[in-house]
């Protein structure tokens, strides 16, 4: 690749909100900012300081990041209303371990404070900021048990309807639960004969899960007048978890050859359908890992093989468009996970040749596509599976990339 790097030097600029929104048409419904790796608190950092200043400057008010949907209510909580411990929160708020992580508990205690600082009853409601998981109860070992979803929706319809109205008891969902070690069972993510994703009593639970969700749906205007938002919201939350869930358990007992694809696309389309009710609530800030928020097809090498599917990116955008921007995140070295510097005609290795007056930058990519031409940079090959180097074919799908020179070892 003959472009040379100071030929790039007008599209990189130092990272803040406001860099950011200069590369938008206007403010997004819902900012993304995507990672090509995890469990790195360098670029944890670069994600808290950036709300920090999208909440001061552009009226941000909600973060939305890969955890559990149903763990991240545990966090909401604390954040708008002090309920739990800092301590609880970390622990039982947080899905795939991110409750060790230093900057997640950095995020949320500064939310807290930012809650509880205009005076001593705190902001006002319409104020305050607001955290939402937006990743199914899904591990990469299991998927949860549909109880916890399917019995607080039944709850929050017997508390406010007759109960006629209803399709079944909760002695009913009990029954056909049963034990939920028979729905988190590990083995069934690799051999679908032992999931009950397809037993009887679980298509019996698909088809009142649907009657639940129908009737909430029927019942909107008694619903909302009788709730609160947060109520209603969370008895939305509810239904559309405890249909993802049964439809994930159904497919994971499926034997084919695209059942992993399968999988991968429910996943990512109950991201989708979080995200969409996050921004119905007004900007959100959004992070996790670049796959899940790009606006292509997700691509992922499992045991069986190629997996293929539309990530929740891709169908957000599809229904926000303007409204939902992405920015991608690419590094330069993560030298404790055996990834050293990016070879020069890479995308990486582009930038990382450059003099940065500090370890990262914003690049414009509208900006870097021109100075590159018909010639792309070349991809490069990551030696740890944990890291996903930037596809430059992909470079015009981005509204912006955050590049960072080095992670250091934390």
């Amino acid at each position: 690749m003959a472009t040379d790097a100071t030929d790039i030097k007008d599209a990189v600029h130092a990272v803040d909100a406001a860099a950011l929104m200069r590369l938008l048409p206007s403010r997004p419904r819902l900012l993304a900012l995507g990672e090509p790796t995890h469990g790195e608190d360098t670029l944890l950092d670069v994600r808290n300081e950036l709300f920090r200043q999208l909440v001061e400057q552009e009226g941000y008010r909600t973060i939305a990041i890969e955890s559990d949907c149903m763990r991240g209510l545990v966090v909401n909580d604390y954040v708008t209303s002090g309920t739990g411990t800092l301590d609880e929160v970390m622990e039982h708020g947080f899905s795939h371990g991110w409750g060790t992580s230093a900057a997640n508990r950095d995020l949320v205690r500064w939310m807290r404070a930012y809650n509880a600082r205009a005076d001593h009853d705190g902001r006002p409601p319409s104020e305050r900021l607001r955290f939402a998981g937006f990743d199914g109860p899904l591990e990469i070992t299991h998927a949860a048990s549909p109880r916890q979803t399917l019995t607080a929706l039944h709850g929050f319809l017997a508390a406010r309807l007759d109960a006629e109205l209803l399709p079944c008891t909760a002695q009913m969902l009990d029954h056909l639960l049963g034990d939920d070690d028979r729905w988190t069972d590990p083995a069934a993510m690799t051999d679908p004969t032992r999931s009950v994703g397809q037993s009887a009593e679980a298509g019996h639970l698909r088809l009142l899960a649907d009657d639940l969700v129908a009737l909430l749906d029927a019942q909107t205007p008694h619903l909302t007048a009788t709730s609160s938002r947060d109520d209603w919201d969370r008895a939305l939350l509810y239904g559309r978890t405890a249909t993802g869930l049964l439809r994930y358990h159904h497919w994971m007992a499926d034997p084919s050859p695209v059942r992993m694809t399968r999988l991968c696309a429910l996943r990512d389309l109950m991201m989708s359908q979080a995200l969409l009710a996050v921004a119905e609530r007004g900007p959100a800030f959004v992070h996790a890992h670049n796959s899940h928020l790009q606006r292509e097809m997700s691509t992922m090498q499992m045991w069986g093989g190629p997996v293929q599917w539309w990530s929740a990116g891709a169908l957000v955008s599809a229904r926000l468009g303007e409204e939902y921007a992405f920015v991608a995140t690419a590094l330069g070295t993560i030298r404790h996970r055996g990834v050293d510097a990016p070879p020069p005609d890479t995308f990486e290795g582009l930038l990382y040749a450059l003099a940065l007056p500090e370890n990262r930058c914003v690049v414009d990519t509208a900006r870097l596509a021109t100075v590159l031409g018909s010639t792309p940079p070349t991809l490069r090959v990551s030696p740890w599976f944990g890291y996903a180097p930037l596809d430059p074919a992909r470079l015009v799908g981005n509204d912006g990339i955050v590049f960072v020179k080095d992670i250091p070892r934390t």
